[in-house]
């Protein structure tokens, strides 16, 4: 049996890891590369396998950098199972039909300079009738439910606390009479965040996968993180300014109208109204109330009292392009967060390339942004952007709220792969450039585990 790494290998996005036993093939996540549009054009488009040898996938969640490429598989030629969580599922079934959008969007604009360069068209990745393709292919399975994938090949879900749905993937493989177990860890969430219940540790296991997005460095603690984004808010507000929050259609978005309702019922947040201007974001926000199962003990309480969690005064969710349009076009402050995450597509960059300008007005950075997206420009302090190829200069002022991040801070991780210290007989690190995985490195071998890999894309490793 062995494993080999094809996505998030010394980078963040586009995870994908595959298990070869027994003859089957068990690929665990199949996420979209972001980054450099050339790079991520070929990537995507080109598996490093055979799509149709695969006997099954299993999800780990459904953010686009770990589902986001099964349209593509299938169209490859996947026919088998794909395994997640029943929020999972879900969430899955509409984000793929959103990126489905997206992805004919991108080939539409891309044809459009194509033709006039008298360049020949490129077809989308996968359009929304490939992305439908997908859902009968999806097999919920509950959290701590032990599932058979493949002969020789079970598999147990456990919370991993990131985004509704998430979870780590608890492998047991057999192979020649030898049983190994396998952690996949997904995205690690945090402790103590709003909505959904904290991560569980990982249990006695041979080999740890495990993700290192911020593995340099500590978060403030989601309280910390939400006392600053309200003193951002509010001094924008005291300038007459608007907030535009890029942030991510699926858990970002809806903790942020969970800390706004909060700062609403504090008086923190007097009648400034607050957009969603995401229609995936408003289908996603639907999904998380049809999920209560997923969270945690306040939240709960808070619904069963009768006090939506995510909905109050002065909230609007925006569905047309008219009325998105508007926002742009109101002197009046207001807050909106709009996807995408990064700022790389979607209704968010309009509002930006409006509001970049005038230094009443605030971008919100309050995720982790990929290298080369307008995102990660805006989050450098960029004095100049390009935006639909023009340049804009950067007046606003910009906020950057680490601590709201989904994922694990150093300390966690390390806590996390320190749980199999006594038993793993290596640990790989994934989903992390080198400025996060090199540090976490450093701290589990001077913890004392036996052996730390930080592998390459397409390197395969025996277990």
């Amino acid at each position: 049996m062995r494993i080999c790494f094809h996505g998030a290998a010394r980078t963040v996005t586009g995870s994908m890891h595959l298990i070869e036993i027994n003859g089957s093939r068990i690929l665990l996540d199949c996420g979209l590369f972001q980054g450099k549009r050339r790079e991520s054009f070929e990537r995507n488009r080109h598996f490093p396998f055979d799509a149709k040898t695969i006997h099954a996938v299993i999800l780990s969640h459904a953010h686009i950098d770990h589902s986001g490429n099964l349209p593509h598989l299938m169209k490859a030629g996947f026919r088998g199972r794909i395994y997640a969580t029943p929020a999972t599922v879900h969430l899955s079934s509409i984000m793929l039909l959103d990126s489905g959008h997206i992805q004919e969007r991108q080939a539409d604009s891309v044809n459009r300079r194509n033709h006039e360069r008298n360049e020949p068209p490129v077809d989308p990745l996968y359009t929304q009738i490939d992305a439908m393709e997908v859902i009968p292919y999806f097999t919920p399975i509950p959290l701590d439910t032990v599932f058979d994938v493949a002969p020789g090949v079970s598999a147990r879900f456990v919370e991993a606390g990131h985004i509704l749905g998430s979870a780590a993937i608890d492998l047991t493989l057999e192979e020649k009479g030898k049983t190994t177990r396998l952690w996949f860890s997904g995205d690690i969430g945090r402790r103590n965040l709003p909505i959904i219940r904290d991560p569980i540790l990982p249990t006695e296991t041979d080999y740890l996968v495990m993700e290192s997005t911020y593995g340099d460095k500590p978060h403030r603690s989601p309280e910390e993180a939400y006392q600053e984004m309200k003193r951002e808010v509010n001094r924008a507000m005291d300038r007459g300014g608007k907030v535009v929050i890029p942030a991510f259609a699926v858990g970002r978005t809806q903790e942020l109208v969970y800390n706004l309702h909060r700062m609403k019922d504090e008086n923190a947040l007097d009648s400034t109204p607050v957009y969603i201007d995401s229609p995936l974001a408003i289908n996603v926000t639907e999904i998380f109330k049809a999920h209560p199962e997923c969270y945690d003990h306040a939240a709960r309480e808070q619904i069963y009292s009768g006090h939506p969690a995510l909905e109050f005064e002065n909230l609007k969710y925006i569905h047309s392009v008219e009325e998105s349009k508007e926002l742009n076009f109101s002197d009046r402050s207001a807050i909106i967060i709009s996807a995408s995450g990064m700022a790389e597509v979607g209704r968010v960059v309009h509002h930006i390339k409006f509001a970049v300008e005038n230094p009443r007005n605030t971008i919100m950075i309050v995720s982790w942004q990929a290298p080369d997206t307008l995102g990660r420009r805006l989050a450098d302090r960029e004095e100049k952007v390009n935006i639909f190829g023009d340049t804009y200069r950067v007046k606003a002022a910009i906020a950057t709220i680490g601590g709201l991040s989904a994922h694990a801070d150093g300390n966690m991780l390390y806590e996390y792969g320190m749980a199999v210290k006594e038993s793993a007989r290596k640990v790989f690190i994934v989903h992390g450039e080198e400025r996060g995985a090199l540090p976490l490195m450093d701290r589990l071998r001077e913890g004392g585990m036996r052996s730390v890999e930080y592998p390459e894309r397409g390197s395969e490793f025996e277990l």
